[in-house]
């Protein structure tokens, strides 16, 4: 798993704000930083139930209290379905959808009893649209945003907002760690042709840095936690806005048409 760009410098934003920070990760040493700005940095990983339970205790004794949980973990895993293993696909899930699931369960109790909290999940475009080869990635983004719809629900009485932010393509190392795997998994497949295709033109996107800069989706985050009243989704970055208008007014048969001419 990443730490997302964009995440360090919303965090890093907050820092400067004035607020306490706990930001935690898989690989602690890409949060130093955060920790030479103040923020108190903890060694996590989103899939081991061990290492949530003693992060909400850490924040318990330490704090006693959290305004905002902003959940950023994950990772895509594209390929065609035929040839993605189940055992991979569940990873995905665990750590995109029932990690942060679980750290959130641990955290609602803190939050209505202080009768206040924001809970901010890091879906993406992805959640509402969809992509070639992106079966697994899109089916844990559109849990996501089901997911946290209900959760909006069930904690609006307690005072807790759950927000979504949406970013579309961001300048991150994200894209590029998803394509050797891709594409070595196709390798002799009859989907090699194609995964090549995609691949090659999600390189040209990463090398020519064609997304937005990711203080497009900090700024989204920070008008998120400022806001007496958030809305339930922040979308922002290149083409987001674009591609959830096109599929919700032109449906999906001008949607595909789009997105597969970006593939000719």
């Amino acid at each position: 798993m990443l730490v997302l760009e964009w995440a360090k410098t919303s965090l890093k934003r907050l820092l400067s704000d004035g607020y306490e920070v706990i930001a935690v990760a898989r690989s602690i040493e890409k949060m130093d930083d955060l920790k030479s700005l103040g923020a108190m940095t903890v060694k996590m990983d989103i899939t081991q139930e061990k290492d949530i339970v003693e992060v909400v205790e850490l924040i318990q004794v330490a704090f006693g209290r959290l305004d905002v949980l902003m959940n950023n973990a994950g990772y895509a895993e594209y390929g065609a379905v035929e040839v993605i293993d189940l055992d991979t696909a569940r990873r995905q899930f665990e750590v995109n959808l029932f990690g942060l699931a679980r750290l959130t369960q641990l955290i609602i109790p803190i939050m209505r009893k202080q009768g206040y909290g924001k809970i901010i999940n890091t879906s993406s475009v992805g959640g509402k649209v969809y992509s070639y080869l992106g079966a697994w990635y899109h089916a844990t983004k559109h849990a996501l945003e089901g997911w946290s719809d209900c959760l909006r629900l069930e904690l609006k009485q307690f005072g807790i907002d759950v927000i979504i932010i949406e970013p579309g393509a961001i300048n991150t190392e994200f894209g590029g760690v998803m394509l050797e795997p891709m594409t070595q998994r196709a390798k002799g497949t009859v989907y090699q042709d194609t995964t090549d295709m995609v691949a090659n033109v999600f390189q040209k996107w990463f090398e020519q840095k064609e997304g937005s800069e990711p203080s497009v989706i900090t700024d989204l985050v920070m008008e998120a936690i400022n806001a007496k009243k958030p809305k339930r989704r922040y979308a922002g970055g290149k083409h987001a806005k674009q591609l959830i208008f096109i599929r919700k007014w032109f449906g999906d048969g001008v949607f595909e048409k789009a997105l597969m001419s970006i593939y000719k």
